[in-house]
């Protein structure tokens, strides 16, 4: 869809699809590059009829033979009659809005908001779209096709739609490869799967591998109750895929039907995979690795779904640790399109072979990283939520730093974030990190002052904000007593978006550099379907290079002087800076580029 490509629909689409289905359906279709199924088709007016393989041919000419019945009187736009006539409701909303001048004109009022609301002005497309389609329907088609046509033109050059098509052709690129150098190593038959937890992301996990994958998955618990509850949160995600239509209740009984539950390890003896989901404890996890080898087959992969732990240091023991290896969801595992497959120098090309193909069954965007600390996004996510609470000790307030985040493009702010994910974990990423890094991964300790006072974020209730009711949340005014600040500044005295930005900045050229990812492609696509980190800036390196190093290079250290270790620039920024060059120039040119 061209406006996920930074483009508007060509071919005439923003004139013709409004006079087609009505302006409503026509503007939400164009705004968002929804695809739709041949029922939702039929019931906009997108197609004319749905029929079965075998009469498609008969039927296609017996419409053709009946066009003429479908004009209105000669040279009138082709409308079909349920849309024309003003006694049903879409008649009646063509009739309010694409030919009523008031209802015209608070409409486009009413979406143009709507949309910058959105967009934040960081996407000029769905402002263009809106553009040429009131044109096309107040001053006529043929000013609506020149318009359209103008349009498209400016906005294939734009920025922003030159990084989305990259980012396009990059994950195009992407899906062809094995995720291994080893040319024999080939993906193994994965049968079933087994998932060790079954909370929030391991009922995720689950849904994912008997849902898009379409295998048979057998969910373990340690106690009776923690598995009903599991298997009911799976139970969930299936039946608010039927409420919303997007499932059918046979489809649905099918899924269903794949997962079993089961309180003892023997149950994974005929698992091809397992995926630990338990929570971020070494030894816990350890202790699984070891329950699992004893009952299943020597090919068995074992994969652990941490966010932080090297992946060596819970295979440390393993009888077979060519088989273990990372599979790194991203909450909620049902709708965040990335997979981190982490390797550790143990495990086996095939192993990593068979879980990239696995990841791609389920429907994911999979990116091979190297083992280490907190691998590639949790390590580039860190400094960037440390920084943000860092803006707080300074006296930033809360909704300045998230306001200045989202204006720059992320869908949410970093302290919003933190309260989703659950400041204890986030503190508790961080503290690794530290662990391994050193001071430059430190977070603030008013952080730990929240946690001890039970204020962990959304689970909790409270965290940054007071989440008292679903639709619904305020600031938390007491977090600023804990991390021992006054808020006073006005947001306009520290660049927020620039300083928390220029973190993950840094950290994703370090692993770059380090080889934790394999490209500056790969790094830029984990961050942008990972993070969120604004598609139309094209990724964390894709963005440096675009700024240019020696900018980057100039302003971490103006601001290591002010705040230390932490802002001590890559040396893989130095060089380039040094040398002119940018973190793509070296790159084998790739289409879209």
């Amino acid at each position: 869809p061209e406006v996920q490509l930074g483009l508007l629909p060509g071919g005439g689409g923003t004139q013709r699809l409004p006079r087609l289905i009505g302006l409503a359906p026509a503007v939400r279709l164009l705004l968002t590059g929804r695809q739709v199924d041949a029922r939702e088709a039929l019931a906009l007016g997108l197609v004319d009829a749905v029929v079965d393989r075998e009469r498609l041919l008969d039927t296609a000419i017996e419409h053709a033979l009946g066009m003429r019945g479908l004009y209105r009187r000669p040279g009138r736009p082709l409308v079909p009659p349920r849309t024309a006539s003003p006694f049903n409701r879409r008649g009646l909303m063509h009739l309010l809005l694409a030919r009523n001048p008031l209802g015209r004109q608070l409409f486009f009022a009413r979406v143009h908001r709507q949309t910058v609301d959105k967009t934040r002005g960081n996407y000029p497309a769905p402002e263009r779209i809106l553009e040429v389609v009131r044109k096309g329907l107040e001053q006529g088609r043929a000013v609506g096709f020149a318009a359209e046509s103008r349009a498209f033109g400016e906005l294939v050059v734009s920025p922003q739609s030159r990084q989305l098509v990259r980012i396009f052709f990059a994950t195009r690129e992407l899906a062809k490869e094995s995720g291994v150098d080893d040319p024999q190593a080939q993906p193994r038959e994965v049968g079933t799967v087994g998932v060790l937890g079954a909370g929030l992301m391991g009922a995720g996990i689950a849904y994912l591998c008997a849902a898009r994958a379409g295998t048979p998955v057998i969910v373990r618990e340690r106690d009776q109750k923690s598995l009903d509850d599991g298997i009911g949160r799976f139970r969930a995600l299936v039946d608010a895929r039927v409420n919303r239509g997007r499932l059918t209740r046979e489809k649905a009984a099918g899924i269903v039907a794949r997962v079993t539950g089961a309180l003892d390890f023997e149950a994974l003896q005929s698992a091809g995979l397992v995926i630990e989901a338990v929570f971020e404890d070494l030894d816990l996890k350890r202790e699984l690795l070891a329950q699992v080898e004893s009952v299943g087959r020597d090919e068995l992969i074992f994969a652990s779904n941490t966010s932080s732990i090297p992946i060596a240091r819970i295979a440390e023991g393993s009888q077979r640790p060519g088989n273990v290896i990372g599979m790194h969801y991203f909450s909620p595992a049902d709708r965040m399109p990335l997979l981190e497959v982490v390797v550790t120098q143990q495990t086996a090309p095939a192993v990593t072979a068979t879980c990239v193909a696995y990841g791609r069954r389920q429907g994911k965007t999979v990116i091979v990283v190297r083992d280490g600390p907190g691998f590639y996004t949790s390590r580039i996510l860190a400094p960037y939520l440390n920084e943000a609470a860092w803006l707080l000790t300074e006296g930033l307030t809360i909704e300045a730093i998230d306001r200045a985040l989202v204006g720059f493009g992320f869908p949410v702010g970093p302290l919003t974030l933190l309260d989703d994910v659950g400041i204890d974990v986030g503190y508790k990423v961080s503290r690794v990190l530290g662990e391994a890094f050193g001071e430059r991964m430190q977070p603030p300790a008013g952080l730990q002052r929240l946690i001890e006072e039970g204020s962990l974020g959304r689970k909790t209730g409270r965290g940054f904000y007071l989440h008292e009711r679903a639709a619904h949340r305020r600031v938390n005014e007491s977090v600023y007593a804990l991390v021992g600040t006054t808020p006073m500044k006005t947001p306009e005295e520290i660049p927020i978006a620039e300083r928390c930005v220029l973190q993950m900045v840094n950290e994703a050229a370090r692993c770059l550099e380090t080889g934790i990812v394999r490209s500056a492609r790969d790094g830029d696509l984990g961050a942008v379907f990972g993070l969120g980190f604004p598609p139309f800036l094209g990724g964390p390196l894709r963005y440096a290079d675009s700024v240019g190093a020696a900018w980057l290079l100039g302003r971490l250290e103006h601001f290591a002087v002010l705040h230390g270790e932490r802002y001590r620039p890559a040396e893989s920024l130095r060089e380039l800076a040094a040398q002119g060059r940018s973190f793509y120039a070296d790159s084998t040119r790739r289409p879209g580029e």
